[in-house]
């Protein structure tokens, strides 16, 4: 990783713009810029957590490694989250691997100068506890939606999902990538990207998608994207847009 030389500010992430002038100052001092290339690992499962990240640009997986090497997404953050934090309440290690899925900046701060912060500002750790209900939400949407719902529309879900995040209608999105996060085979992706290319819906280029029609990508996408939205928008109504 490495330290931010341009332009990139901490309140690029939606959470901390959403904090009062007050409590903004309080952590501001504690965080630092950096880069998170793509394929970034920020820990692995069991690995005791020392820093949280608030990206800005960037997304982070997490993402379940079975046994014989396979994984599948549990919950995905961008700009409207702090990565690390909640699974580093009691024993500090990580639920499974936080990987930079995109590339881009990110503001980071040692754990235990949050927890103080959260102990010292009371409005900032309301404003975690009510990131960490969104974020319990999500991750169980996720589990049922992996159970019942079949693959196009899970990857319309995703594609979606990410465009919320990085707030772009070119996405550097891969077939390896989605399979990965989705948890199938990489031919069963691209069956289904190109369905939904010969459907108008999205335009596929080398290591990208771009949306194309998002009104009718939405109809295609199984219920769970609109769920979890709702849920961050009811819940975080300063650092979910609204599309």
């Amino acid at each position: 990783m490495a330290y931010v030389q341009r332009t990139s500010r901490h309140q690029d992430n939606r959470l901390l713009a959403a904090l009062a002038p007050e409590d903004f100052v309080h952590l501001e001092p504690h965080l630092t810029l950096i880069d998170l290339p793509r394929g970034q690992v920020l820990y692995e499962p069991g690995e005791i957590i020392s820093r949280t990240y608030f990206p800005h640009d960037a997304m982070v997986s997490l993402v379940t490694v079975m046994r014989d090497g396979k994984s599948a997404e549990m919950a995905v953050f961008g700009c409207e989250a702090v990565c690390g934090l909640v699974s580093a309440f009691a024993t500090r290690k990580a639920f499974g691997r936080y990987i930079a899925q995109l590339g881009g900046t990110a503001s980071y701060i040692e754990l235990d100068q949050m927890h103080a912060a959260m102990a010292a500002r009371p409005a900032i750790q309301h404003l975690v506890l009510r990131f960490t209900e969104a974020l319990m939400a999500q991750t169980l949407q996720t589990v049922a939606c992996n159970a019942v719902h079949n693959v196009e529309a899970r990857c319309c879900r995703w594609v979606l999902m990410t465009q919320d995040r990085v707030g772009r209608s070119d996405l550097p999105l891969t077939h390896e990538f989605l399979a990965e996060m989705l948890g199938v085979q990489r031919s069963t992706v691209s069956d289904v990207t190109r369905t939904l290319q010969d459907k108008g819906l999205i335009r596929q280029a080398r290591g990208s998608i771009a949306v194309v029609d998002r009104p009718r990508l939405q109809k295609v996408a199984c219920e769970c994207y609109e769920v979890i939205r709702q849920k961050y928008q009811g819940l975080l109504l300063l650092t979910y847009e609204r599309n």
